[in-house]
C-alpha cells in the first residue's frame, strides 16, 4: 500500500508545481503587461513622427499649379478689360517693334543713342508679352491656373527684362553725358568697344538678379493656398501665399532692388548733374532747347519707371496691400511699355524727321504701285 502510494503523491505534487508554474506564468504577464502597453505606445508614437515629416513633404510639394485671380469675377467688366489691355498690348508692340525698324532702316539713326533706344524697346516689347497674353486669356475662360514650372518662368522673364531697363535707363543717361558734355569725343569715348558692353552688362545684371529671386522664392513650400491674387507670378504674392519663413526673401528683395535701384539712380543723377552744368555754359537757345527736347524724354522715362519699382519693392512686408499693387504692377508692366515709344519719338526731333521719311517713301511707292 506504501508502495502503491508512492507514485500517487508524486503525481499531486507535481501537479502542484504545475499549478505554481502556470499561476507565475500568468502573474509575470500581468506584472508585465503595463510595461509591454508603454513600449507599444512609444513605438506607435515613434512612427507617427516619422510619419509626420512625410505628410508635411507631400503636402509642401501637393501645390503643382497656382490660380491666378485678376482683377475681378464680373463676366462683363472682364470683357472690357480685355478689350482695354488688348488694345494697349497691340499699340505696344506696334509702337516699339516700330521704333527698332526705324532705327534699323534710317542710317541717320545709327547712332549709340538710338541703338540704346531700340534696345530699350526690344525690352519693353517683351515685357509686355511675358505678362498681358496669359492676363488676355485669364480675362474670358473659367481656368485661371498657371502651372508651377510656367509660373517660375513667367518670373524669371519679367524680371530679367524689368532689371535690365533698369540698368539700361542708367547706361542711356551716361550716353546723353558724353553726347552733351563733351560732344567732340563722343564717337570715341562712346565706340562699339563701349556701348556694345554696357548693353551686355545689363543683360547679366538682370539675367543674375532675376535667378536668385526665381530660386529663392520656388525653394518655399506652398501647402496651403495656391491662389495667387494677381494677375500674374510677381514676388510679393508668392511670398504671400508660401507657409515658409520668408523673412529671408524679403530682405533680399528689399537690399537687391535698392542696391540696384540706388546704383543705377545715381548713375542718372551724376550723369544729369553734368549735363546741367554744360547746359549753364551753352549760349545758343537753341543749343538749350534741342538738349532739353532730348534729355527731358529719358528723364520722364526714367522718373516714371524707377518711382514705381521703388513704390512697389523698396518698402516693409506689412505695407503690401495686394489688390493696391496689382494695379501699380500693371502700370510699369503693360502702360509704361506703350508710353516710351511715344515719350522718346514725340519729343524727339530726329526720331520725328526719320518717321516723316519713312512715311514719304512709303507714300511714294504706294503712289509709283499704283
Amino acid at each position: 500500500m506504501d508502495q502503491s502510494s508512492a507514485p500517487l503523491s508524486d503525481l499531486f505534487s507535481d501537479k502542484d508545481s504545475m499549478c505554481l508554474s502556470a499561476t507565475q506564468i500568468v502573474d509575470s504577464v500581468f506584472t508585465t503587461l503595463p510595461l509591454n502597453l508603454e513600449i507599444i505606445t512609444e513605438m506607435s508614437e515613434t512612427a507617427k513622427d516619422m510619419e509626420s515629416p512625410m505628410i508635411s513633404l507631400r503636402n509642401t510639394t501637393e501645390v503643382t499649379v497656382f490660380i491666378l485671380t485678376g482683377f475681378t469675377d464680373d463676366f462683363h467688366l472682364q470683357v472690357f478689360l480685355f478689350s482695354l489691355f488688348l488694345a494697349v498690348y497691340l499699340f505696344t508692340l506696334v509702337g516699339n517693334l516700330g521704333l527698332i525698324a526705324l532705327v534699323i532702316s534710317d542710317i541717320r539713326l545709327h547712332k549709340p543713342m538710338y541703338y540704346f533706344l531700340s534696345v530699350l524697346s526690344f525690352l519693353d516689347a517683351c515685357y509686355s508679352t511675358v505678362v498681358t497674353p496669359k492676363m488676355l486669356v485669364n480675362f474670358l475662360t473659367k481656368d485661371k491656373t498657371i502651372s508651377l514650372p510656367a509660373c517660375a518662368a513667367q518670373m524669371l522673364l519679367f524680371v530679367i527684362f524689368g532689371t535690365t531697363e533698369s540698368f539700361l535707363l542708367a547706361a542711356m543717361a551716361y550716353d546723353r553725358y558724353v553726347a552733351i558734355y563733351n560732344p567732340l569725343l563722343y564717337s570715341v569715348r562712346m565706340s562699339p568697344r563701349v556701348y556694345v558692353p554696357l548693353i551686355i552688362a545689363s543683360y547679366v545684371g538682370g539675367t543674375l538678379n532675376a535667378m536668385v529671386h526665381t530660386v529663392a522664392t520656388f525653394r518655399l513650400s506652398f501647402c496651403g493656398s495656391n491662389v495667387i491674387r494677381h494677375v500674374f507670378c510677381d514676388i510679393p504674392p508668392l511670398l504671400a501665399i508660401s507657409c515658409s519663413d520668408t523673412h529671408t526673401n524679403q530682405l533680399l528683395l528689399f537690399l537687391f532692388v535698392s542696391f540696384i535701384e540706388g546704383v543705377t539712380l545715381l548713375i542718372v543723377l551724376i550723369s544729369y548733374g553734368f549735363i546741367l552744368l554744360a547746359i549753364l555754359r551753352m549760349h545758343s537757345a537753341q543749343g538749350r532747347r534741342k538738349v532739353f527736347s532730348t534729355c527731358g524724354s529719358h528723364l520722364t522715362g526714367v522718373s516714371i519707371y524707377q518711382g514705381t519699382v521703388l513704390f512697389m519693392y523698396v518698402r516693409p512686408s506689412s505695407s503690401y496691400a495686394l489688390e493696391h499693387d496689382m494695379v501699380v504692377s500693371i502700370f510699369y508692366t503693360i502702360v509704361i511699355p506703350m508710353l516710351n515709344p511715344i515719350i522718346y519719338s514725340l519729343r524727339n526731333k530726329d526720331v520725328k524727321e526719320a518717321m516723316r521719311r519713312f512715311s514719304e517713301r512709303n507714300w511714294c511707292v504706294t503712289k509709283v504701285h499704283f
